[in-house]
This record gives C-alpha cells, structure tokens and sequence, in this order.
C-alpha cells in the first residue's frame, strides 16, 4: 500500500471489500482505515478477541447448519449483505452453503453474537463430535482464521483432520482463551407486540 517496509512476523491488516482478500500494511497505512462507518475499499482488522462463555448451540443445531466438521468460522460479508461460513480441510478454507433460518435460530439464542463487525471479525466456533461435547465459540480478527485454516491444510490427513490437526487446533484455541476477554452482555431485543382485533375494537370504543 506505501513503500514502508514491514516486520514479517508483526503487522496489520486490511480486507479489501471488492476482492474480498487480506493485505499487509504498516501501522499508519492500517490506522487510515479503521472508522468503522466510512464507506471505503478497505477495512483494518480488529485486534480483539472476546469469549462467549454462554454460548448455547442446541442439539441438531450444528447439523442444521450443515457443517461436515466439527470447526468453522463464520462472518457477516457486506457485499451480499448475509453472513457466511468456511470450514478447514486439504483444499484450505472451503465455504459452507449456509442455510438462513438454521443460523437466525443461532442468532436468536446468543444476541452476543451480533458484537461482530462485518467483513473483519469472525466467530469461531468449535463443536468436539460434530455437535456433542462442549461447545466453545469465540469473536476473532478474520485474519486469525485465515491463519488457523492456511496451517491446517499442509498438515490435514483425512475427513477429521488426524491428530496433527488436532494437536494444532487444541494450540490455536489455547491462544485464542488466553487472548479473549467476556463479551459483554447483550439483551435480545423485545418482540414487537401484535395488534389484535379486540385491541382494535377496545381502541376504538374509547
């Protein structure tokens, strides 16, 4: 983006919206492109983690969701205005159709969830057997994903990944914990109240 040179091993990011790829940036570069509401090309990755310790993901949920694997990651892309899913595998980050209703009913649950900014935070969410053991889901910088899923793929034997993959997803989370803090707390929003015909009448009468 300038002529700055970077560290390899520490810098920022920047998501370009139109082809949806990451980019490396120096600190002032990064710092031009982090108004959450300016309508630009560009968009900084956070540098935030947070946990949902009271996540909730009810039973079949997971497979509603229609993910073969027991860990995805999930982000709001603008561009088409819905959020989206990918999983890891040998082809690297492999995206999920994923069905509407099935992550409303998600969102429903956890109105945390709706923390996330779109197009550079994500939620990781990792379920041990495909929907049974403990769950664990957690608000990270898309870039972390990109990371976990990229190490994956050199090292992925199998449908579940093998116990290399394992050994490295158990590290990754262990980073991811350790890096998190509680998410707040976020009240669902009241339904509205439906009108009714004796309403109506009871209005009316007055």
């Amino acid at each position: 983006m300038c002529t700055v040179r970077i560290d390899e091993a520490e810098h920022q990011h920047v998501v370009d919206l139109n082809s949806r790829s990451l980019m490396c940036t120096c600190r002032p570069c990064y710092l031009l492109f982090t108004a959450d509401q300016a309508q630009l090309r560009y968009r900084a990755v956070p540098e935030r983690y947070l946990a949902f310790p009271e996540f909730r993901l009810g039973p079949g949920q997971w497979d509603q969701l229609e993910i073969p694997v027991g860990l995805a990651f999930f982000f709001h892309n603008s561009s088409l205005d819905r959020t989206v899913a990918f999983y890891p595998g040998p082809a690297g980050a492999t995206e999920s159709e994923l069905p509407l209703e099935a992550w409303a009913s998600v969102i429903a649950e956890n109105p945390q969830l709706g923390l996330m900014a779109p197009d550079v935070e994500a939620l990781l969410v990792r379920t041990p057997g495909r929907g049974s053991g403990e769950v664990s889901c957690h608000l990270v910088p898309i870039d972390a994903c990109y990371e976990l899923v990229g190490g994956l793929r050199s090292v992925w034997r199998g449908f579940d990944g093998g116990q290399e993959a394992r050994a490295r997803i158990d590290g990754f989370f262990a980073m991811v914990a350790e890096r998190s803090k509680p998410a707040p707390r976020v009240e669902p929003s009241p339904a509205a109240p439906e009108s009714s015909d004796e309403t109506s009448d009871a209005g009316a009468s007055r």
